[in-house]
């Protein structure tokens, strides 16, 4: 796994953010982990607003809570509209 950067968490930890991305409406989000072997995924880190404040859902909706950039699901069915 090919890390891009590291930056620190909102609790003062070092995270480690990849080059993984999950592409976004205003910008992708990069897969962030805990350690640097990329073993503990940590979450995501969106590129926008370059904020680590964001949530999926359970249909793998992801939104960030600062700038609204959002992903949509991967599978997406229009059921759970």
């Amino acid at each position: 796994m090919e890390l891009y950067e590291t930056r620190e968490g909102p609790d003062g930890q070092t995270l480690y953010v990849s080059r993984e991305a999950e592409r976004g409406e205003k910008g992708p989000f990069l897969v962030v982990y805990e350690d640097e072997d990329c073993e503990t995924r940590w979450g995501y880190f969106c590129t926008n607003c370059e904020s680590f404040d964001n949530a999926m859902d359970s249909m793998g909706r992801l939104q960030c809570n600062v700038c609204a950039n959002y992903k949509k699901p991967d599978e997406w069915d229009a059921a759970h509209e």
